[in-house]
Formats: C-alpha cells, structure tokens, sequence
C-alpha cells in the first residue's frame, strides 16, 4: 500500500513541475513562447487550463503526503526512535567470590568542606 502512494506521489510531483514550466510567466514560459491567436485554445483559455491542472495536482500531491504520513505513523506504532537506544542495565548485585577485585584508586580527593573554592597545596 505504502508502495502504491508513494509512486502516485512521485508520478504527481514530476506532473506538477511539468505543469508549472508550461505555464506562461512574465518572461513566456516554456509551452507558450510565440505562435499566433489562431488555434483550438487561445493563450487565456490554455493559461486557466493549465491553472485547473496544477490545482488538480497540487491537491493530489497533498493528499498523498497527508496519507503517507499516517501510513508511517501506523508502522512505527507507540515506539520513539529513541527506545531503540536503550541505557545498558546496570547490576547492584556483589561481585562474585572467584571474580578478582578491582584495585583501589592510586589518589582519593575528598570533597570539599565547604563551599569555598579548592586552592591547590602551597609548593614546598
């Protein structure tokens, strides 16, 4: 299904941007350019033609982005990309018997006693 709207949503993207370069602009646009009022569609008829389309496109294209949205959010369901980064589980359990002791730290620093700032030991 997801397959199916996402290629109707590519097809009307490549339509849209097709319709948009036809349309006249201020400089002439592509599909425009020359020629005279003879013809089956005059300039303004072929203009509000072109302009029905792209709104038909356009609100294709939105539906499609609307309804491609909500398949993704029914496949990704209750989960957040950030479960799938889980914090490994610490064990407050006591080391075994036969597991070897951790060494002790070379140098312990106690905390401060108060709230005043650490100053190093003079130099002797």
């Amino acid at each position: 299904m997801e397959t199916v709207v996402l290629t109707i949503h590519l097809i009307l993207a490549l339509l849209m941007i097709g319709v948009v370069l036809l349309q006249r602009s201020e400089g002439g646009g592509l599909g425009m350019s020359g020629g005279g009022g003879g013809g089956v569609m005059t300039g303004r008829q072929a203009a509000n033609a072109l302009t029905k389309l792209t709104w038909i496109l356009a609100a294709g294209f939105l539906v499609t982005s609307v309804t491609l949205t909500v398949l993704a959010a029914q496949k990704a369901g209750e989960s957040s990309v950030l479960d799938r980064f889980t914090a490994p589980a610490t064990t407050t359990d006591a080391p075994a018997a036969d597991a070897p002791a951790l060494p002790a730290p070379a140098i312990e620093v106690p905390p401060p006693a108060s709230d005043a700032p650490v100053t190093p030991p003079p130099a002797n």
